[in-house]
């Protein structure tokens, strides 16, 4: 995974060209997700810079790509996992690199509709593409919107684009977010959604059943496609379901090369896992057992308060956001990308996207029906971007790490959200997830195939939530917090620790602009529409944390002597 950034002017007078020098001071910012190459393509109507973290092809995989005719220029931030697969089907195009990414240009050459390739893609992508034949752009974004993309327009009418808000985001006064599963062309001047699936509609997927082995080996089959990589790899495990789950299908397939369909040995055969919390936190704990279990080399590290208190600022500034709970998740895992990329590890596999299709947050134990249940989940996953993704993908690059996420996998995502939600309820004694566990009967210990969600800022360590309110207490007056909507028009914080992070996000990233890339500035895992209609207590949570969920979060009370404890404190018998 990359940087890119991306300046367009159709104008005819129009040229680029003098606007070379800013263009790299404006990617410079976002160097950090590209340590290891830049490379810059300019001409009159198109200026296009890429900072490359290589990953694939690391010798030849330079960006832009410029095709042999140099007709067509691409810049990607992302992996396209089917890239093989897509190559042997394009034979008579010819390929300039290794470049898991160079098939977008060979599709867009085919000259077929742009909207149906694009949801041929498998990856996790946000690009640029100048056509100087046709004096013709295109930008889109992966169906989830795991990589981040921003666009905009200057003063003089130019378009921008970058990975990140802050390389444009003083450029640009109307920065925005660009949609996740979206693609703008220039030549019809409108922007189109391309990713369409019926399982959006509950009524497509009622009385639908999936098999524990068809869930199963579609797992199996995304996290053995984003296993591909030409550099040193890892795995993220907290010590829950989903990272453990994850953790456990990388091993199985850790000593044979992905690249050439386990026909030889991997080049990196021993699979690595990473953890991080405060001294004695239960992720600490679950994560050594999940590890020792599966046959990771593992490193569990800890951090401080005072030390994740002063990591804050330079965490808003990376994450781009001053959501609460994605904030108190984003620093310690900021700490542990610092981390790993000094282990010389350069991309890691990790678990989101879980809980956004099998209703893994608490309050889906209130859900009334599979219909609301069903829904909520693809609210949940249709925002995904400005949360978790976000997370994952920002604090891990802020060091030139890349986060992969197998359950946001397109292919696993048609398998899963396709099941009739039924399936899928939590409640009445069956706990959260329960499908999930069931098709991998036997994969973990018992205590981490049935180990209750913790928010990762709770796993940390409970201690972590609790001195960031007090900090926040300490700076932030009361009569800051009073007069916050005079101050903040934009989503105005109700609490001193919103405050907080508001006010340091306000010096990185001022106006109003860039203060609605932030949606409600707090998370979706908890006090959403659907969880207040549910439940009228939610109402009332100010605080988005998961042992807010009274009467579901079990592990709050649990004496943290040791995983074994907390996991048959938590533990709800399945059905």
């Amino acid at each position: 995974m990359c940087s890119i950034l991306a300046a367009f002017d159709l104008r005819p007078a129009a040229d680029l060209r003098p606007l070379r020098p800013s263009a790299l001071a404006m990617s410079a910012q976002q160097r950090h997700r590209g340590p290891d190459w830049s490379g810059v393509y300019a001409e009159r109507h198109a200026l296009l810079v890429h900072e490359r973290l290589a990953i694939v092809d690391p010798v030849g995989g330079a960006q832009p790509i410029v095709s042999r005719d140099s007709s067509v220029v691409l810049a990607v931030n992302g992996e396209i996992y089917n890239h093989r697969e897509l190559r042997a089907e394009m034979h008579d195009y010819p390929f300039a690199t290794g470049s898991d990414c160079e098939p977008i240009s060979a599709l867009y050459a085919s000259g077929d509709d742009i909207g149906a390739w694009l949801d041929r893609l498998n990856g996790i992508f946000a690009f640029a593409l100048w056509d100087a034949v046709r004096e013709r752009f295109v930008i889109a974004r992966d169906p989830v919107g795991v990589c981040p993309l921003y666009w905009g327009h200057d003063a003089d009418g130019r378009v921008w684009g970058a990975s990140e808000m802050k390389a444009i985001a003083r450029t640009c006064r109307d920065v925005a977010p660009f949609p996740p599963g979206h693609w703008y062309d220039s030549a019809t001047g409108r922007i189109a959604r391309y990713h369409e699936r019926d399982w959006r509609d509950y009524d497509a997927t009622h009385g639908l059943a999936v098999d524990a082995q068809t869930l199963r080996d579609a797992l199996e089959r995304a996290v053995q496609r984003q296993m591909m990589s030409d550099v040193p790899y890892g795995v993220l495990l907290s010590g829950g379901l989903d990272s453990s789950l994850v953790a456990a299908i990388a091993a199985r397939h850790a000593r044979l090369r992905i690249e050439d369909d386990e026909r030889s040995e991997a080049w990196w055969p021993r699979l690595h896992s990473f953890a991080i919390g405060l001294d004695g936190s239960p992720d600490l704990a679950a994560a050594q057992l999940a590890a020792d279990a599966i046959g990771t080399v593992h490193h569990g590290f800890t951090y401080t308060v005072e030390e994740g208190i002063d990591a804050l600022p330079e965490v808003i500034r990376h994450v781009e956001t001053y959501d609460v709970t994605t904030i108190r998740a984003s620093t310690p895992m900021f700490l542990l990308a610092r981390r790993i990329r000094a282990m010389g590890i350069k991309m890691v596999l990790s678990g989101e996207g879980s809980d956004e299709i099998f209703g893994g947050y608490l309050y889906f134990h209130k859900a009334p029906d599979a219909r609301e249940f069903h829904e909520e989940t693809v609210r949940k996953l249709e925002g995904l971007h400005q949360y978790d993704c976000l997370r994952a993908n920002k604090s891990m690059m802020a060091w030139g790490v890349e986060a992969r996420v197998p359950f946001l996998d397109t292919e696993f995502l048609d398998v899963a959200m396709r099941m009739d939600a039924s399936a899928k309820m939590a409640g009445g004694g069956r706990i959260e997830k329960a499908i999930l566990r069931e098709a991998f009967e036997g994969w973990l210990p018992e205590s981490i195939l049935w180990r209750q969600k913790e928010q990762f800022s709770d796993g940390v360590g409970y201690g972590w939530i609790d001195s960031l309110k007090a900090h926040a207490s300490r700076e932030v007056a009361d009569s800051a917090l009073a007069t916050a909507g005079q101050r903040f028009v934009v989503n105005p914080p109700q609490t001193k620790e919103a405050y907080l992070y508001r006010s340091h996000f306000e010096r990185w990233f001022p106006g109003d602009a860039c203060a609605r890339t932030v949606p409600g500035g707090r998370s979706i895992a908890c006090s959403t529409p659907a969880a207040i209609a549910w439940d009228a207590a939610f109402a009332a949570a100010a605080d988005p944390s998961g042992r807010a969920v009274a009467g579901v979060h079990a592990a709050s009370n649990v004496p943290q002597t040791g995983v074994a404890h907390a996991a048959e404190a938590t533990r709800v018998t399945p059905a």
